[in-house]
C-alpha cells in the first residue's frame, strides 16, 4: 500500500532521525518508491529545514533547527575543503587536478595543494600537513610505485581518502581505499587489438618504467594472447631509466630499429609520447618510415598530435578522473563515518587514430 505525500515524509525524517545519515537510493528502497519521488520529497522538507542534503544523501537538521536557505544549484560540497597530493603537475596531473578543482568549486567547495615531489616520504608529509590544517577530505596520487607494503601509513589518516590513478597491491592496506583510475591495462588491449585489426602479426611494447607500466605489460599480455599474435623478440622492453635521456632515446631507437630490419616486426605501442616523438623523429632520419615501415601507437597523448607524423594515441581521461575522485570523496565524506562498501571505479581511454598506425602492413 502506497503512503501519502505526508505519511512518506513523516517516514523519511523518522529513518533520517534513526539512522543519523541515508543515501537517497536507499530510502527510495525502504519506501518502496522511485528515486525520482524521493528526491522531490527530500528537496520539499529541505526547502522547510527538516533535514538537510549532501551529496546523494540525506541528514537532520542543522543544530539549533535552523532552516537552510532553498539552493537552485548542486552546491552539495558548499564549504567543503579537500586536500589533494600529487607528485608534480607535469604529465597528466595537471589535467586530473584541474578537473578536480573545478568539480569541487561547482559544488562550492575548495580544493588545497600539495606537491610530493616524487621525495621519500612526501607523500605523508604532505597529507599529514593538509589534514593538520582542517580539510575534509583527501584525494591522494603517491609517488611510489605500487609495491607490497606501499601506502600503509596513508590508509590510516583520520578523514576520508581517494586515491587518484594508483592500483596498489592486493592484500597491502592501501588497497582497501576508494580509488579511482584510468584502465591502463585495457588501454593497452584497445591499441594491441587495433594493429592487429590493421593486419600486423606481432606487435612489440616499448615502456618506460612508471606506476602505470605494470597495468600496461598485462594489458598487453592478455591481448597478444587472445589474439594468437606471435610474440615480438625482446617484448615488453623497458627503457633503461638509470641512463640519460639522451642515451635512453639511443638504445630505444636501437632496439626498435632491430626489431623491424632484423625480426619483421612492422608494429609497436610505446609509452609515453614524449619518448614516441624523439624516437620517431630519429627512426625516419635512419631511413625508416612512419607508417609504411612501423605502425606506431602511443600510450599517453601529451604531444603526439604534434608529433610528424601525427601519432595515434591512447588517451587516458585525465579530467573525468578528477571529477569521478572528488564525486566519490564527496559521497565518503556525506556518509559521516557509515559503514558503506568501498569502491574501486576504472575509467576506460579511448583511441584516438591519426596517421602513424597506417593502414595494414604487406610485403
Amino acid at each position: 500500500m502506497r503512503l501519502h505525500v505526508d505519511q512518506r515524509h513523516e517516514r523519511v525524517l523518522e529513518l533520517v532521525r534513526q539512522r543519523g545519515t541515508l543515501r537517497v537510493s536507499d530510502l527510495a528502497d525502504e519506501l518502496g518508491v522511485s528515486t525520482v519521488t524521493v528526491r522531490r520529497d527530500v528537496e520539499t522538507l529541505a526547502e522547510q529545514g527538516r533535514l538537510r542534503r549532501v551529496h546523494g544523501s540525506v541528514l537532520g537538521p542543522a543544530a539549533g533547527g535552523v532552516r537552510e536557505p532553498a539552493r537552485t544549484g548542486a552546491r552539495d560540497a558548499e564549504g567543503l575543503v579537500v586536500g589533494m597530493v600529487v607528485p608534480t603537475l607535469d604529465y597528466s596531473f595537471g589535467e586530473i587536478v584541474q578537473g578536480a578543482r573545478e568539480a569541487l568549486e561547482a559544488r562550492g567547495g575548495r580544493l588545497v595543494l600539495g606537491l610530493s615531489g616524487y621525495v621519500a616520504e612526501g607523500d605523508e608529509e604532505q597529507a599529514g600537513r593538509l589534514v593538520a590544517s582542517g580539510v575534509d577530505g583527501l584525494l591522494l596520487t603517491p609517488g611510489w610505485t605500487p609495491a607490497p607494503g606501499s601506502g600503509t601509513r596513508i590508509a590510516e589518516r583520520a578523514v576520508p581518502l581517494v586515491l587518484v590513478e594508483r592500483l596498489a597491491p592486493p592484500g597491502s592496506q592501501a588497497a582497501e581505499l576508494d580509488r579511482v583510475r584510468t584502465d591502463s591495462a585495457q588501454g593497452a588491449a584497445m591499441a594491441v587489438r587495433h594493429l592487429a585489426a590493421l593486419g600486423h602479426g606481432s606487435v612489440a611494447l616499448v615502456l618506460q618504467e612508471t606506476a602505470h607500466a605494470g597495468q600496461l605489460r598485462s594489458g598487453y599480455a592478455a591481448a597478444v594472447e587472445a589474439l594468437g599474435l606471435a610474440p615480438a623478440p625482446g617484448s615488453p622492453y623497458t627503457a633503461p631509466p638509470e641512463l640519460p635521456e639522451a642515451e635512453r632515446v639511443d638504445v630505444t631507437v636501437r632496439h626498435v630499429r632491430a626489431l623491424v630490419e632484423e625480426h619483421g616486426v612492422h608494429a609497436v605501442l610505446m609509452h609515453g609520447d614524449e619518448l614516441a616523438v624523439m624516437v620517431v623523429s630519429r627512426l625516419k632520419a635512419l631511413g625508416l618510415r612512419v607508417p609504411e615501415d612501423l605502425a606506431v601507437v602511443v600510450y599517453d597523448d601529451q604531444a603526439a598530435g604534434l608529433a610528424d607524423p601525427p601519432l595515434t594515441a591512447v588517451a587516458a581521461p585525465k579530467r573525468e578522473v578528477g571529477e569521478a575522485a572528488v564525486a566519490l570523496l564527496l559521497e565518503r565524506v556525506a556518509a559521516g563515518g557509515a559503514s558503506s562498501p568501498r569502491r574501486h571505479v576504472d575509467l576506460l581511454p579511448s583511441l584516438r587514430v591519426r596517421s602513424s598506425c597506417g593502414a595494414a602492413y604487406g610485403p
